[in-house]
């Protein structure tokens, strides 16, 4: 079976970031946006806000959702964990663990599709440094990258610098999801606490499949203005891609 779609219509290559505290405001964006995004990602803060309401709410109104709940803890615990979202159409989950998580979790997902975390975008090289581990984040995605693969993931998440080394080291056919992503014409926002970011045009260029975009949407005087730059960049990319 393939892991990776073949076509991927463009309202649905941005998955736009709910990230807030009420199920009134997810609500309320995704009424507003959804003429224009498909997609929407549920974190934490969200679901321990409401929990399946907002998750079943949105997959209701017939839009894809990625729950990004980046599970860890023991092996058992992940698997009776990740069998609980099957039956609300979430279309992807997110795990973030050793071999022995990411093993149970992809023997409980059932018709999830199941994105391993490998580096959060946050982090960069001088966190990675740490005593006992001497791998750039680089090194360090495509290891753990790899090893997702193997273990049954069906994609990755990483940031935009690290999408060509995955797709020429480890192939096509497996999902690429890039947060940290910024318009070409904003950059980089004012406190910004994402180190690793690319622009759209960027990491769809790259390989990358779906790109996880949040603040610069929301934070935007002209939300579906920033939304149609992000797709024109996208477009751009992937009629590269095809030429």
């Amino acid at each position: 079976m393939k892991k990776r779609p073949t076509h991927i219509p463009l309202e649905e290559r941005i998955i736009f970031a709910l990230d807030v505290p009420t199920p009134e405001e997810a609500v309320a964006w995704v009424k507003r946006l959804g003429n224009k995004i498909r997609f929407y990602k549920v974190g934490l803060q969200l679901f321990l806000s409401c929990g399946f309401e907002i998750v079943d709410w949105i997959t209701r109104q017939g839009f894809k959702l990625m729950l990004d709940l980046k599970f860890f803890d023991v092996p058992q615990t992940i698997a009776l964990a990740v069998a609980q979202l099957r039956g609300h159409r979430i279309t992807f989950a997110t795990v973030h663990g050793n071999r022995p998580i990411l093993k149970a979790a992809n023997e409980a997902k059932g018709d999830i599709k199941l994105l391993a975390v490998t580096v959060l975008t946050s982090i960069g090289d001088r966190e990675t440094r740490e005593p006992g581990q001497e791998k750039t984040v680089k090194e360090l995605v495509l290891f753990r990258g790899r090893n997702a693969l193997k273990l049954g993931c069906d994609g990755i998440i990483c940031s935009g610098l690290e999408v060509a080394d995955l797709r020429n080291e480890l192939g096509k056919d497996f999902i690429i999801v890039t947060p940290g992503i910024r318009p070409s014409k904003s950059g980089r926002l004012p406190e910004d606490d994402q180190k690793r970011i690319a622009t759209a045009r960027q990491a769809i260029a790259s390989g990358a499949d779906y790109l996880v975009v949040g603040r610069p949407i929301s934070r935007s005087d002209s939300p579906e203005l920033v939304i149609e730059e992000l797709q024109e960049e996208i477009s751009d990319a992937l009629n590269e891609l095809k030429g």
